[in-house]
């Protein structure tokens, strides 16, 4: 389903990027190298769950009716999901998980940011809730990449495997269509585009930092917010969804 209202569509994309990438970090749950990552991991797991909640229900209100943060989680199809293709890729190695945790997070502190001075007072209240756990996911995932890029000579080869593998993806981050033109032009959405040019300063400096390099390519990989996505999406919808679609209707 696919609201007309354009906030609720809005709130809906933001809901389907925090959830997605909620799950593939809750996937490593008991996977971690060690105990405390394995904690750190699945805290960051539930910050974005908890956001995704967030934007659903506010979604849900604007459309009303029967409407719940339910219905948006577990009843759409995969068409139906506009979250950003980076968010959906699967979990890889730890090296993998870190790359794109930091490419998102370099992104998502200035976005959560500039959310929460949005003219709607739900969408602001939101994006200052978000300021301090964006903060603080940057800084864990900055430094992670700080150890990795320059640790090992294996660490600093997968670090750099995976960023010339993510870089395709970050793009859709930036890009604009005549939804989010129209919701900017009312001061309600974040001016995505705007954001590159510090997004890109800070991703450069601590690349150069750890000793990796930024990708070299022009390559661009969109998509997601038009709904079309990667298998890997139908995969992990398929896990995440099961007992709504097998038991319509589930309580707890």
């Amino acid at each position: 389903m696919t609201p007309d209202d354009p906030i609720a569509r809005y709130a809906l994309r933001l809901g389907d990027d925090a959830l997605i990438m909620g799950h593939r970090l809750s996937e490593w749950m008991s996977r971690a190298p060690f105990l405390e990552e394995d904690i750190a991991l699945s805290n960051v797991a539930l910050d974005f769950i908890g956001r995704a909640r967030l934007f659903y229900q506010y979604a849900a209100q604007r459309v009303g009716g029967d409407t719940t943060e339910d219905t948006f989680a577990y009843s759409r199809d995969v068409r139906d999901f506009t979250n950003l293709l980076l968010c959906e890729l699967p979990r890889g190695d730890f090296a993998f998980t870190i790359c794109r945790q930091f490419l998102y997070d370099a992104f998502a502190l200035p976005f959560t940011e500039a959310l929460s001075g949005s003219s709607d007072p739900q969408l602001a209240a939101i994006g200052s809730k978000a300021v301090k756990e964006s903060r603080y996911h940057l800084r864990r995932s900055k430094d992670w990449m700080l150890r990795l890029g320059d640790g090992t000579e294996e660490s600093h080869q997968r670090c750099q495997r995976a960023l010339d593998d993510l870089w395709l993806y970050t793009a859709e981050m930036f890009q604009s269509d005549p939804l989010l033109d129209d919701l900017i032009a009312r001061g309600i959405a974040v001016d995505t585009p705007a954001l590159h040019e510090a997004w890109l300063a800070t991703v450069s400096e601590t690349l150069a930092t750890a000793t990796l390099s930024v990708p070299d390519t022009d390559v661009e990989v969109v998509g997601g917010r038009d709904g079309i996505h990667t298998d890997d999406l139908g995969f992990l919808l398929a896990e995440l969804q099961f007992m709504q679609r097998a038991y319509p209707g589930l309580q707890w």
